[in-house]
């Protein structure tokens, strides 16, 4: 059995489901000493219609653009059989609402930095996981500040994939806001403008535009953050994707994190300085609505971004 309520049971690895003590690696993995993994974050919602998990297509293209950036698309299983089988986990663990996270990595092979020796192992966890940053901060906002670490430049790590190696300058990121008292920390890119949180993208409004940096800036092309995008569209709001400078951030009326794990979480501080009133601001608020309204299953869902279980 899992050993804490809210994990899941059985996990999928290539092609079956085993039992959560059941899933382990060896210590001489290629993953353990390099990094060699790329996963995703997927959320899997109770609505009034029943469980459906979002944007899975999406997310699946995704792991599968980043299994290919970096050479290691599983041998032995198509999109749609990992597609299925995230499906197919929810049902397995009776999960009525949870997070999934299937993860492609180089296992136990030959030893050295050379990773084409080493077999691909595909595992789909899922695990009940409530809000990332807190419940409370979904209307108050969090306090963050801007990090002392860059992203990465640009032909240094593939920023469009995401991978396992990506998240030791977000862990940099989020423990230096941690260590600095607070909830989490932007990054700037190495040419100083704005590029996203340490597993989050970013917005910012004002006068009413709804901005946020451009795939260019070292981000992630977040799910969350198309979705997002296109409810502010629906909205009328102009919608700019364009290089933002640092100072833009205390100026803004309002700044917000979107992110599976986040889904859309205010800024009410940045660097000490009060972004708007402080607390969630009206364009937030209404995006935020409209999200959760989608993924609740009480708004059409006009997109088709949920699948239902």
């Amino acid at each position: 059995m899992s050993p804490n309520i809210g994990l899941a049971e059985k996990i999928w690895h290539n092609g079956k489901f085993i039992n959560w003590e059941d899933a382990k690696i060896h210590v001489m993995s290629h993953v353990v000493h390099y990094g060699t993994a790329v996963f995703e974050g997927i959320r899997c919602y109770k609505t009034n219609q029943g469980s459906a998990i979002f944007r899975l297509p999406e997310h699946i293209k995704r792991l599968f653009d980043s299994a290919k950036i970096y050479r290691m698309v599983p041998p032995d299983f198509s999109y749609d059989q990992i597609y299925q089988a995230c499906i197919d986990s929810v049902k397995e663990n009776q999960f009525e609402e949870c997070y999934i996270r299937p993860v492609i990595f180089r296992g136990l092979g030959e030893f050295g930095v050379n990773p084409l020796k080493s077999p691909i192992e595909t595992y789909i966890i899922t695990w009940y996981w409530g809000k990332y940053l807190g419940p409370e901060a979904l209307e108050k906002g969090v306090e963050v500040q801007v990090a002392s670490w860059n992203r990465f430049s640009p032909n240094t790590l593939p920023a469009l994939a995401k991978a396992g190696a990506n998240y030791m300058n977000s862990q940099l990121i989020k423990m230096e806001a941690i260590e600095n008292g607070y909830v989490e920390g932007i990054a700037l890119d190495t040419y100083g403008y704005v590029s996203e949180g340490s597993g989050e993208n970013i917005f910012v409004v004002r006068d009413n535009i709804v901005y946020t940096p451009p795939i260019c800036a070292s981000v992630l092309p977040g799910i969350t953050r198309h979705s997002i995008i296109k409810l502010a569209k629906d909205f009328g709001y102009k919608v700019r994707e364009e290089m933002i400078p640092r100072e833009i951030l205390y100026i803004a009326d309002e700044a917000f994190f979107t992110g599976t794990a986040a889904e859309v979480t205010p800024i009410c501080c940045i660097d000490k300085i009060e972004i708007g009133n402080g607390r969630r601001g009206p364009v937030t608020k209404q995006l935020q609505e409209a999200f959760f309204g989608i993924i609740s299953g009480e708004q059409a869902d006009k997109y088709g971004w949920l699948q239902y279980i």
